[in-house]
């Protein structure tokens, strides 16, 4: 058996292994002194993930050694064979090269290696490649990565006549070998296993992306009662049923897990339309009345004075579809993919359940494609009117993006739908999802003293678009009686030294109608799944409801704490601590105050556990349902 049989994998392996180091080196280079790794840190991040890195590589091998083991070695001698096996190194090398790539951009992006979000990029082709073209110079970052694999080519062929000859590998060694290899790889590496410092860069530098790719695809949903902590469900749905105890809610059966209530206010209902805008990725940090200095958002700063200012409300996830998903349904978050995305999420329990119920139309517009993400068939399969860049004709659009359309366009189709429905003399709740503040930052020319592809740029074209739909609706006959409210759908960037990061998911929202809301600040610790009760109740809306969020005003003090999540560590946010949730693993607590550490921090731990175990049944087994919702409401309009 000739000993050149198997020389691919030797230098396969050895390209592979170099390429993730010198990856591991620009990810910790970019990460910076925000990242303030220790040694200790720095001894995790590079080798166990140089462990990460053999576990990819072994399962990147068996296709390549099985390959090698079938074909005939005579095959070697012919002159086409050789051409391929050199054009194959070549491509081989240059994937490579493009994965190193691909980790920065993402990295740069989500200070993280592939995770669950690159799975939904892998789902949503059109998009993510549209976006990518966009963003950036792929044409010579193709060229340079080819450039660099005809050197790294070159350089191995001259290296390797410098280089002891290996023994030959033979057949009956490497089948059995890489057999037990792949075993051990799959039982004793899970890409959860780096998790192992509190400093949560050193866990991500630890990974490799290939590893994290395919774990997150394995786990992108999660069942709570298999993965995490849990509560008996009597105990679970009896402390969830006590924190929703308000004064303003009466429950409709003494059924411990029964958690639906009348909400009943005194007086006249106001029956004001209600326009409620989510912002894409807008981190309270940019405001000027959260002390940015930079006058990146004029407009909203002067709503903020002149309307109603939530100075500590929370994203409760890093992802567009978790705010859609929380100010929709006022739920928390539920481990794994967004209750938007998942299956059998028709004929929810939805703000805009409520609204129809009081003869409103209930309409979601969105600037973008609605099939991303789900976005279409889950509103209109709630009852939502749904329009999206589909019903804009090309006159109507004066900049786009594979994301979207620029969003005074969005604000422009808002208002068309807004007249028609005040002619028809029908009052009506419109939920907007704008696009233009996510990359690449595009936006029509001449609107702001910032050139484009910046994000600070598109926060400041976003605050003009918000700014001149505001002054433009107030031409309009129906603004006087519209409760206008801006909330973000989450941060620009969750990242951070620890696993969920609190600052990364503070997010503003303004109410603003001069006629009925008067100037303040509300400094209540709230949830983004708090936003549609508190709404119902700012309206004095009397209703039967099934959301978990709570109306911020309905007690003194308000909620007193908040939901914040990634898609696996589930967080539980006090005035005191943060208690974190992840699979298969016991609580931790991290208190606020470092003197309250000796604190029993066991029922904060039960209060998380039990919010987010009800979430979870309540979807599952069907009481988010909406048992009222006309069965003619949920086709696609």
């Amino acid at each position: 058996m000739s000993s050149s049989r198997y020389r691919f994998l030797w230098w396969f392996s050895g390209h592979y292994l170099f390429l993730m180091l010198i990856s591991r080196l620009g990810l910790w280079w970019q990460a910076g002194h925000s990242a303030d790794l220790g040694l200790l840190d720095l001894l995790t991040g590079f080798g166990l993930g140089t462990l990460f890195d053999v576990g990819s590589l072994v399962y990147l091998l068996c296709p390549l050694a099985l390959w090698l083991t079938l074909i005939p070695m005579r095959w070697r001698q012919n002159r086409i064979w050789r051409g391929a096996g050199l054009a194959f190194s070549w491509l081989s090398l240059f994937l490579l090269l493009i994965l190193v790539a691909s980790e920065w951009v993402f990295w740069g992006e989500f200070s993280s290696r592939f995770n669950f979000i690159a799975v939904d990029y892998l789902v949503y082709t059109q998009e993510v490649l549209g976006n990518i073209r966009q963003s950036y110079p792929l044409g010579l970052w193709f060229s340079l990565c080819g450039l660099l694999a005809t050197l790294m080519l070159l350089a191995s062929a001259r290296l390797g006549r410098y280089l002891p000859q290996w023994r030959p590998l033979r057949r009956r060694e490497l089948v059995p070998a890489l057999a037990l290899l792949v075993v051990l790889v799959s039982v004793g590496l899970n890409a959860e296993d780096r998790n192992l410092r509190s400093n949560q860069y050193a866990n991500e530098l630890a990974g490799n992306g290939l590893f994290c790719l395919f774990g997150a695809f394995r786990h992108n949903e999660l069942d709570y009662q298999r993965f995490y902590p849990t509560l008996p469900l009597e105990q679970a749905a009896r402390l969830v049923r006590t924190d929703l105890q308000t004064p303003d809610a009466q429950f409709l059966s003494n059924d411990p897990q029964d958690l639906r209530r009348q909400i009943r206010h005194a007086g006249a209902e106001k029956k004001m339309n209600v326009v409620l805008i989510t912002v894409e990725s807008l981190s309270a940090d940019y405001l000027g009345v959260f002390g940015n200095p930079r006058h990146l958002t004029p407009n909203l700063d002067r709503l903020a004075d002149e309307g109603m200012l939530f100075t500590r409300l929370y994203a409760t996830g890093n992802r567009t579809v978790r705010g859609l998903e929380a100010l929709s349904l006022a739920v928390p978050p539920t481990p794994g993919q967004s209750i938007v995305r998942r299956p059998n999420n028709e004929g929810l329990f939805t703000l805009g359940s409520v609204f129809r119920s009081k003869g409103y139309d209930s309409l979601f517009l969105y600037g973008g494609y609605g099939t991303f993400d789900n976005m279409n068939a889950y509103f209109a399969g709630n009852g939502y009117q749904v329009e999206d860049r589909t019903s804009l004709k090309r006159d109507q659009i004066s900049a786009e993006t594979i994301w979207g359309v620029a969003d005074e366009d969005l604000f422009g189709m808002a208002m068309r739908q807004f007249d028609q429905k005040a002619q028809q003399g029908k009052p009506f709740f419109a939920h907007l999802m704008t696009t233009s503040n996510h990359r690449p930052y595009h936006f029509p020319d001449g609107r702001i003293d910032l050139p484009q592809g910046r994000r600070d740029a598109a926060v400041k074209y976003t605050d003009w678009a918000i700014g001149e739909f505001v002054r433009q609706a107030q031409q309009h006959s129906w603004a006087a009686n519209t409760l206008f409210v801006i909330v973000a759908d989450h941060c620009a960037s969750s990242a951070g030294k620890t696993e969920i990061p609190i600052d990364g998911y503070h997010i503003p929202m303004i109410i603003w109608s001069p006629k009925q809301i008067a100037p303040q600040r509300v400094d209540r610790l709230a949830s983004q799944m708090d936003v549609a009760p508190t709404l119902l109740g700012l309206l004095n809306f009397s209703y039967r409801t099934q959301f978990f969020g709570q109306d911020i005003f309905a007690t003194p003090k308000g909620p007193q704490r908040a939901f914040i999540a990634t898609y696996q560590g589930l967080g539980y946010l006090t005035e005191q601590q943060l208690t974190i949730l992840n699979p298969r693993q016991a609580p931790t607590t991290r208190w606020l105050d470092p003197q309250q550490e000796k604190q029993d921090a066991r029922p904060y731990q039960q209060q998380a556990i039990a919010w987010y175990e009800w979430a979870s049944h309540a979807f599952r087994s069907g009481a988010m349902r909406d048992a009222e919702l006309p069965a003619d409401t949920l086709a696609h309009r």
